[in-house]
């Protein structure tokens, strides 16, 4: 199966998945970037229904710096299962929490909330120590997270007895290690293009050897 013909097939996978979706997310990622930086944060409690999905899109110029965007990739995936994958990911009571949102249900559409937030631990380690024995004298807390009611009042709890700071990378696409992504990202730092994988021409571009970088363009690009 050549690219193209691949390409067709993950568009037209996507396409079927997304006639029963009510709501998509699409999120571009440049691959010769760092990193996928969006961020998926709306609460497991949103996806009921299993409603909505999310769209991946790897996107280059047609000569990496220049040109055409060209679409290298698609993913598409259930973003229920990226919510649970991120919370599981990232709760780990008492050096991280994960918070829901206030029920805002009597607001108005536009004004409810649906995010949640992560925190980490700020306190020092006789805190830290407190925080831990805390939470096995309770008993009320489960490695395994719960975005139910009767959990998060236990989490604030712990969040009002002692300090934690918002993490301003929580929920970070490419941070959730959730399967399918990672797969996804693999896929396509793989692929061929222009005589190398994607990956090793992000290597190339921040290694800083110009000199590497100018043979590589002539050779595959026929730039001089």
């Amino acid at each position: 199966m050549d690219i193209l013909t691949e390409k067709m097939e993950n568009i037209k996978e996507s396409v079927l998945k997304f006639a029963s979706a009510k709501y998509i997310y699409i999120f571009g990622w440049f691959p010769l970037a760092t990193e996928i930086t969006a961020r998926f944060k709306d609460s497991q409690n949103y996806f009921y229904n299993d409603q909505t999905y999310v769209l991946l899109i790897a996107w280059l110029p047609e000569y990496l710096l220049f040109g055409r965007p060209q679409i290298i990739d698609i993913c598409s995936i259930s973003g229920k299962s990226i919510a649970e994958a991120r919370d599981t990911h990232y709760h780990n009571p008492p050096d991280y929490l994960v918070l829901e949102p206030e029920d805002t249900t009597d607001r108005t559409s536009n004004l409810q909330q649906t995010n949640t937030n992560g925190y980490k631990f700020q306190g020092d380690h006789d805190s830290f120590y407190q925080a831990k024995k805390y939470i096995d004298s309770t008993n009320d807390f489960s490695y395994v997270y719960e975005p139910t009611l009767e959990y998060q009042t236990k989490i604030r709890k712990l969040f009002e007895k002692f300090r934690y700071r918002l993490d301003t990378n929580y929920a970070k696409i490419d941070r959730i290690v959730h399967p399918e992504i990672e797969l996804f990202k693999t896929k396509v730092l793989n692929s061929i293009l222009h005589g190398l994988t994607i990956g090793n021409w992000t290597k190339l571009f921040s290694s800083g050897n110009e000199n590497n970088l100018s043979k590589h363009f002539k050779t595959y690009l026929s730039i001089e």
